[in-house]
């Protein structure tokens, strides 16, 4: 028996004759949480007007209003995770859920646009401290015999929260409630954020890494310049007509991560307190999963900006109609994802089931291009239904096994680590997909358009943009086989082998 598998952790998985059910009131807290930040990060697009309009923001002050979550968020993920394996990970959820609901209040309470960007900076930055904790706290909770139901639910959660984002934010502008305009799809988060925090500090029990780790301050720094050298500029790379230095940071970037990379090996074995925990590119379940991940990112960071565009600007539909258009996709999502992990993947395993998701993709995503082109800017929301449902139905399908699969050989005192990568590369992967929106949408589409051009032209870019889609899920479809084809058993420490295929993890150093 290794040193860590002496070391018993709060949450261990309650045994059979002692179930604790209050780990199904904190899974309860923790997805709400999730959904809570997934939301968040698509609500503020459909109330852009309505901000600019009331508040007076300039165009780079929206801009910075969507951009400064993301990038605040996508930089303080991994240490977020890796807080929480030496602190404890329900005392960084709780600070992390607090945090963010105090950034909620200044948002929706901001006197002036600088006011608004500053919260909406705090608002990733508490993101995450909090969304990190939620797979670790999974991961250290759940048994292996549970945590495919649980998968399955959480890919279920982030479906709904990634397309019902734009459908509350469409109502609550539109209803002005209070005349408070778009203030309220942040003040939403204040009773969600106060019942969470209260709730969490009772039922959610404290675990951590089972031996002492430091904080890695020369990593923290490390990946948090490196981020933010690549995904700057492509943030900013179109307003500013993509400038050179916009280039030169970017393959700084990859300069700067090589660079983290070298110092991570050389912290390993020198204290074993690494911020990355470069052996989990060892387990292949991590490694392939990580680089699926990224991939579909980009695809739906395409996709989901240039529908926006498509419906609202191209054919001059209301927040509202183009919200409720996207119902049946989080629908298909929902079902699919809760479906996949409980009932397809354990019958035909766990890379079938997600490459059947790839090709569903596929097929509605052609679908969508075909409909599009048939019946241009006359095109009605119940038309746009089947191809919608279809490309639901496959993004399920990828969503939680996909999940399942990247986590199963993650040693659970590095869990807090691992959660923390693959939300940074998710996040990483939307960042490419919304630079790359310039060059297979915007690219598209005239600087100058007459007013009857602005339909005709948006269709068309719409449908040269969802030809880029299809090849990325199809390179998805291919980089899949790199997958195992059925998840690693979960481990229960490090250095236990799996018991579906004997194969041992490597060893931790």
């Amino acid at each position: 028996m290794t040193s860590t598998e002496t070391v018993v952790s709060p949450l261990s998985p309650p045994s059979a004759s002692t179930p604790d059910r209050r780990r199904w009131f904190a899974l309860a807290i923790v997805m709400t949480a999730a959904f809570m930040d997934l939301v968040d990060v698509t609500i503020v697009n459909i109330a852009i007007p309505s901000i600019q309009a009331e508040a007076g923001a300039s165009v780079s002050q929206i801009q910075w209003i969507t951009a400064g979550y993301a990038l605040a968020f996508a930089a303080g993920l991994i240490t977020g995770g890796r807080l929480g394996d030496i602190h404890g990970r329900k005392r960084l959820f709780l600070i992390g859920i607090g945090g963010f609901t105090l950034a909620s209040a200044l948002c929706g309470l901001a006197a002036n646009p600088e006011m608004l960007v500053a919260s909406r900076f705090l608002q990733g930055g508490m993101a995450a401290l909090m969304v990190p904790q939620v797979l670790s706290i999974v991961h250290a909770t759940f048994p292996a015999e549970e945590r495919g139901k649980v998968f399955g639910l959480f890919g279920a959660i982030v479906g709904l929260g990634a397309v019902s984002g734009p459908l509350l934010g469409a109502l609550l502008t539109e209803w002005n409630l209070f005349g408070l305009e778009w203030r309220p799809i942040f003040l939403i988060n204040l009773p969600v954020g106060i019942a969470g925090l209260i709730l969490g500090s009772r039922y959610i029990t404290e675990s951590k890494a089972p031996r002492a780790l430091k904080l890695d301050l020369v990593g923290v720094a490390l990946v948090t310049l490196g981020l933010l050298m690549l995904l700057y500029p492509l943030t900013r790379g179109r307003e500013l007509g993509w400038p050179l230095w916009g280039y030169v940071s970017m393959a700084g970037a990859l300069v700067v991560l090589a660079a983290l990379v070298t110092y991570e090996k050389r912290k390993t074995a020198r204290d074993g307190s690494p911020l990355i925990e470069l052996s989990l590119f060892r387990v292949k379940s991590f490694a392939a999963g990580v680089a699926v991940q990224t991939v579909f990112g980009i695809g739906l960071g395409i996709f989901f900006l240039v529908w926006t565009l498509y419906m609202q600007v191209g054919l001059g539909w209301r927040p509202l109609k183009a919200g409720l258009t996207g119902v049946p996709f989080s629908i298909a999502v929902s079902t699919a994802a809760g479906l996949s992990v409980q009932k397809l993947v354990p019958r035909v395993g766990g890379r079938t089931v997600l490459q059947s998701g790839a090709l569903t993709m596929v097929a509605g995503v052609l679908l969508y291009l075909w409909e599009a082109g048939r019946y241009g800017t006359a095109i009605a929301p119940w038309q746009m239904a089947l191809p919608l449902v279809v490309m639901g139905l496959g993004m399920g399908l990828i969503f939680a096994p996909l999940t399942d699969m990247v986590l199963s050989g993650v040693p659970r005192e590095h869990a807090g680590s691992a959660s923390g990568l693959i939300n940074t590369v998710q996040q990483m992967g939307n960042a490419l997909g919304l630079g790359l929106v310039s060059v297979v949408f915007f690219n598209e589409i005239p600087d100058v358009l007459r007013r009857e051009q602005v339909g005709p032209v948006f269709v068309d870019a719409f449908q040269h943009a969802l030809g880029w889609v299809a090849a990325i899920m199809a390179l998805i479809f291919l980089l899949m086989f790199a997958l195992p084809k059925r998840g690693a058993q979960h481990l229960e420490g490090a250095g236990e082998e799996p018991a579906s295929t004997g194969e041992k993890q490597p060893e931790l150093v």
